[in-house]
């Protein structure tokens, strides 16, 4: 819905958008980007004042090039809508992020992508300013590979990791835009066997041989559970953000780990990177 919006506005012509969704689309917010896109000259607003959709978008025929102020604290998504319409408006645009910019390797992968389409982004090494020049095209790189979720899949290769088993995941290899790829660099470190090829990894190894380390966990980097298996104590240093949970879930732990997290403020705050989740 948020990409949608910014690319309804930039390439929707002169004509109206509704922008809705199920029920659970119209708790997701949105308004970050609407003010942006505001800022910009265009004719958008959630018009049930939830600043959720649903969307109006009236089209003006374009998006001017302009010089647009953006929140990043809540969601990296607002930015990345506004780049990967930017391209297409009619002059160029700069987008300054007024606060803290999360989930910064989401929006460096949406740039590498970008790239590789043929549009490009300038921005400064603390990820505060863009500028993006406008009339540029889209253009097919004549073979495109969608890469799967580095992030679900994590879960798999930790998975054989710790119970000795082989597994091969393909869509995400040695080409991979995804941060969370990574992973499986984790688990060598950690003493697992890892294959790679450039869209699939494996990984095998034996039960109660992965070995401990110490792991510095970046924001959005991958949450998994095997450190709960290993030989010695795992020292996890998180700077996770709080992730705003839309309605209080109830979770009991994994028997067979036994770890605790606490619930504060409707977000998850894991006590330890190896806590494992069951939805009750």
């Amino acid at each position: 819905m948020r990409p949608l919006t910014a690319a309804v506005t930039a390439a929707g012509g002169n004509s109206s958008y509704i922008l809705d969704g199920v029920p659970r689309m119209r708790e997701r917010p949105i308004g970050d980007l609407v003010t942006g896109l505001k800022q910009l000259g265009a004719n958008v607003d959630c018009f049930l004042g939830t600043n959720c959709p649903p969307v109006r978008v009236v089209g003006k025929g374009g998006l001017p090039g302009e010089k647009v102020k953006l929140s990043g604290s809540v969601s990296s998504q607002y930015l990345t809508a506004l780049l990967m319409a930017a391209p297409l408006a009619l002059g160029d645009m700069e987008i300054e992020i007024i606060d803290k910019l999360i989930s910064i390797p989401y929006v460096e992968m949406t740039l590498k992508l970008m790239e590789r389409f043929g549009v490009s982004v300038e921005h400064t090494n603390s990820w505060d300013r863009f500028l993006i020049h406008g009339g540029q095209k889209y253009k097919s790189p004549g073979k495109a590979f969608v890469e799967g979720d580095a992030s679900s899949a994590s879960y798999f290769l930790g998975g054989a990791a710790v119970t000795g088993g082989t597994i091969t995941v393909e869509g995400c290899g040695t080409s991979s835009l995804q941060g969370d790829v990574k992973f499986a660099k984790v688990l060598e470190k950690m003493g697992a066997k890892v294959n790679w090829t450039e869209n699939s990894d494996d990984v095998h190894y034996m039960l109660g041989a992965l070995r401990t380390l110490g792991l510095h966990v970046e924001e959005d980097s991958v949450e998994n559970s095997s450190g709960s298996y290993t030989t010695g104590t795992d020292h996890n240093s998180s700077l996770l953000p709080y992730k705003p949970a839309p309605e209080l879930l109830s979770y009991k732990v994994d028997s067979k780990i036994g770890k605790s997290f606490l619930v504060h403020n409707c977000c998850f705050l894991p006590k330890k990177l190896s806590t494992i989740f069951r939805r009750s």
